[in-house]
């Protein structure tokens, strides 16, 4: 483990929204947390500055280690983030702040934490209902898979070995964007306009993808032009997914835009699991999901994952395990676990 007994740790989740930073410290085999801040990632200049402020407010504890987790490939002891201006970078980081810093794939950090998961707590996961009523129960020697829609699209997967279990990252939130109806013909063609290919998941099933959905659905008259929508247009591009949810129950424009995002959720999650076969369960995490819990809940998600077109891959995703994550900490404490349940070598 990262941590010696009675050492804190400092841990990083750096999204292309929030930035959020921790301090945990060891307790028996799990952490607990000490203190905690957020900060937003586009007015941040560099990681460092808000390390500094974050331990400056928090001076009674000292952390010895870190582990930062970021929305991007770790190459060379860096991660350029995705969808951020800056990037991460251990070496100087590690000479700013001496002591020794390691950095992960925020889908890795995440899908460490999915491990220490406590499957029958409710504050943790809720297991969705497939169409039958059934809740089939995790493989803990599966595959399990971790999908995450936030700023962006992430996907991960954990595999159980005998030296424990391993987190592993992927481009698994860059297939594909799926074709399933009318609309979502009409979305493919209109995202591949402009494109040197075809239109990736991402695109549609994130919270930039969010409010691209809820303008197409505008302009091709697919869902009425409300005061509401006017609106929300009005609002700068990274506050719109935020309102376009908050307003589903009462305006028509954004339930349709949130039932169309629902339903690719669902064949995204579906095409990755005739990859993945996980046993393991399927984990929703990422804040769209754990803040948007009752469309998922409402039997749509589950109705479109199911339905596939062949009977072998029903069968295969009606005897999936699927869980929504609740704890947006989940990350936080991934990242202290990562060093352990990351591989030497995987990003």
């Amino acid at each position: 483990m990262i941590a010696c007994a009675d050492s804190p740790v400092l841990v990083a989740d750096v999204g292309g929204t929030n930035l959020n930073l921790a301090l945990l410290a060891p307790e028996g085999d799990r952490f607990r947390l000490l203190h905690k801040a957020r900060f937003s990632t586009q007015e941040e200049r560099t990681l460092l500055d808000p390390i500094r402020s974050f331990l400056e407010a928090n001076t009674a504890v000292r952390p010895t280690q870190a582990c930062f987790s970021g929305a991007g490939p770790v190459l060379d002891r860096r991660i350029h983030l995705t969808n951020a201006p800056w990037d991460i970078d251990g070496p100087a980081l590690e000479r700013d702040l001496h002591m020794p810093v390691h950095l992960v794939n925020d889908f890795i950090a995440l899908s460490c934490g999915v491990v220490q998961l406590d499957l029958t707590d409710p504050s943790q996961v809720t297991p969705l209902p497939h169409g039958d009523g059934s809740l089939p129960v995790a493989d803990p020697h599966g595959l399990a898979l971790v999908v995450g829609a936030g700023t962006g699209l992430g996907v991960g997967f954990i595999i159980r070995t005998p030296q424990g279990p391993r987190a592993f990252p992927s481009e698994g939130g860059h297939i594909g964007l799926p074709v399933f109806d009318e609309d979502s013909l009409a979305l493919w063609k209109h995202l591949q306009k402009g494109l040197p290919g075809p239109p990736g998941a991402e695109m549609a099933v994130s919270g930039m993808g969010l409010a691209l959905l809820f303008r197409f659905l505008l302009d091709s008259h697919r869902a009425p032009w409300t005061p509401a929508a006017s609106a929300i247009l009005a609002l700068p591009n990274t506050d719109q997914p935020a309102a376009i949810s908050a307003q589903a129950a009462t305006d028509a424009a954004c339930a349709r835009a949130m039932a169309l995002f629902v339903d690719l959720y669902a064949r995204v999650c579906a095409d990755l699991c005739a990859v993945f076969m996980p046993t393991g369960g399927l984990f929703l995490a990422g804040g769209i999901a754990s803040k948007n819990t009752s469309h998922f809940l409402g039997g749509r998600f589950m109705a479109r994952f199911e339905r596939n077109y062949r009977a072998h891959l029903d069968l295969l995703t009606r005897s999936t395990p699927v869980f929504l994550v609740h704890d947006y900490d989940l990350s936080l404490y991934g990242a202290a676990y990562a060093p352990d349940c990351a591989p030497n070598g995987v990003p």
